[in-house]
């Protein structure tokens, strides 16, 4: 396999962005990874993000400025490209009328008594896989951050917060226990309903024995207060 199949090294790409950061656009080829156009020639215009897509590898073929893999190309060999100045006068009349113009480029060799026919065929079949190409590897939208309801009871307290993916949308805050039941009774799950009901009538308890005393403690208070006022 020679170094024209073997795509774009990453210090050959660290060369490339420096060259388009200098004004330079550097010349590539196609790899045999990029199918029906390999051994054609282009010109790099762009590195895009690589953390966003693969191909982050913009080049310009013919009128066209496609997005390619480091692997779909490589650097173009010295001298690639170059052609005297009569084949470029001979190659003109022999370009079909009919066959679509995007994938002719200037500094692509052509072979001088190559038949229209198949010249036209293959520019045709270019044409057709890119598109292909392009669809298969499309980039899905990223959907919305999830979303987090928590109900929870620590300390004879029950309280809700909210949370989307980081964002707290709502801190903690006290719902009375008739609120958190309601809630709970959206969950059909049975262990959950009971471990509610167990707290609640734990509260319920602690509730009443609290209400017991104090009626004791008033009780008293209000004896005390009639022995007082007989002593009057």
């Amino acid at each position: 396999m020679g170094a024209a199949d073997q795509g774009l090294s990453d210090d050959e790409v660290r060369g490339i962005r420096e060259a388009l950061a200098a004004g330079r656009k550097p010349k590539v080829m196609f790899t045999a990874a990029a199918g029906q156009i390999a051994g054609q020639l282009g010109q790099v215009v762009e590195l895009t993000d690589p953390s966003v897509s693969d191909e982050f590898v913009v080049v310009r073929f013919g009128r066209d400025e496609l997005p390619f893999s480091p692997a779909d190309v490589a650097m173009a060999p010295r001298g690639a490209g170059r052609r005297p100045a009569e084949s470029k006068v001979e190659a003109a009349p022999a370009e079909p009328v009919a066959a679509e113009p995007e994938f002719v480029l200037d500094q692509v060799p052509q072979p001088r008594r190559e038949e229209p026919k198949v010249r036209e065929e293959s520019k045709v079949e270019a044409a057709e896989a890119k598109p292909a190409r392009r669809a298969v590897k499309a980039t899905k939208p990223k959907g919305p951050a999830g979303l987090t309801v928590t109900l929870a009871y620590a300390e004879g307290e029950w309280t809700v917060a909210a949370q989307q993916g980081a964002k707290a949308l709502a801190k903690p805050y006290v719902v009375k226990p008739a609120e958190a039941l309601r809630m709970v009774a959206l969950v059909d799950v049975p262990g959950v309903h009971e471990a509610v009901e167990q707290i609640l009538a734990a509260e319920r308890a602690e509730a009443e024995r609290q209400a017991e005393k104090l009626r004791a403690e008033l009780a008293e208070i209000e004896a005390r207060l009639a022995e007082l006022r007989e002593a009057s």
